[in-house]
C-alpha cells in the first residue's frame, strides 16, 4: 500500500474509533419536574408544589436513586423539634420495567417552626434492573410522620418522569442507546445529566482522531529518510 493511501487509512481508522467511543456513551437524562401535591394532614387537606429532582448513580449491578425536593411541602401547626419528622416516599418505575421504589432519608436535622413549609431531606433507595431497556422514574407518594401523626401527599398533576435510565439486567443485554434522561449500563452515571459525559467522550474521540492523524503524518515524513 502506498504511503498516501496508508495515511488516509490511518486517519479513517482514527475517525471510526472516535465515533465508536461516542456511540458507546451511556444514555443519560434528568429533568427537574414540578409536582403538585395534595396532602392529607391531621388538620385537613393542603396543597403544595415542589420541583422534584431524581438522580441515579450506578453501583455494581444496582443504582442508587436519590430524590430531592427543591421547595418545602405541607406544614405543621406546632413546631417540630429536631428529629421529630421522618419522611419517606415512593418512586414509580416505568418504561421497560415496572413497580415502585421506596426511598427513605434522615429525620429533620433542625427544628421546623410552626406553619412553615416542611423541607424534605434527600431520600434514596437502591434499584436493581430486572429488565433491560429504558426505565423511567417518576415522583410518587410522599409520607411525613411527625409527633405520632401521618401526612400523605399524592401527586395530582400526572408529573412526567424526572429520570430515565438505559439499563441492563443481570445476564441481559441493553436496548439501543438514546440521549434520554439517565445513565446506561456498565459505567458511572453522570449526576448532572448527559451533557458532562457527552463533552468528555467527544473530547476523547477527538483525541483519538488527532493521535491517528499525527501517527500517519510521522510515518509519511519518516518514509523519505528510510528510502535514503
Amino acid at each position: 500500500m502506498s504511503y498516501p493511501k496508508r495515511t488516509a487509512a490511518l486517519v479513517s481508522a482514527a475517525a471510526l474509533a472516535g465515533s465508536a467511543v461516542l456511540l458507546a456513551a451511556p444514555a443519560a437524562h434528568a429533568d427537574v419536574v414540578d409536582v403538585n401535591y395534595h396532602c392529607k394532614t391531621p388538620i385537613g387537606d393542603k396543597s403544595a408544589l415542589s420541583p422534584i429532582d431524581i438522580k441515579g448513580v450506578k453501583s455494581g449491578n444496582s443504582y442508587k436513586i436519590t430524590m430531592s425536593w427543591q421547595k418545602g411541602v405541607s406544614s405543621s401547626p406546632v413546631e417540630l423539634g429536631k428529629g421529630a419528622m421522618k419522611p419517606s416516599a415512593t418512586i414509580v418505575v416505568g418504561g421497560a420495567d415496572s413497580g415502585t421504589l421506596a426511598v427513605t432519608g434522615p429525620a429533620n436535622a433542625a427544628a421546623i417552626p410552626a406553619n412553615t413549609p416542611i423541607k424534605i431531606s434527600d431520600l434514596s433507595g437502591s434499584y436493581t434492573p430486572e429488565k433491560s431497556g429504558k426505565v423511567t422514574f417518576t415522583a410518587g407518594t410522599l409520607t411525613i410522620k411527625a409527633l405520632g401523626t401521618t401526612t400523605t401527599c399524592t401527586p395530582t398533576n400526572s408529573p412526567k418522569p424526572s429520570l430515565t435510565l438505559d439499563v441492563t439486567a443481570a445476564g441481559g443485554s441493553s436496548s439501543s442507546s438514546s440521549s434520554s434522561s439517565s445513565g446506561g449500563s456498565g459505567g458511572q452515571l453522570p449526576q448532572t445529566g448527559p451533557e458532562d459525559s457527552a463533552v468528555a467522550l467527544g473530547t476523547l474521540g477527538g483525541t483519538v482522531l488527532l493521535a491517528g492523524a499525527a501517527g500517519a503524518l510521522w510515518l509519511t515524513r519518516r518514509n523519505p529518510a528510510t528510502r535514503r
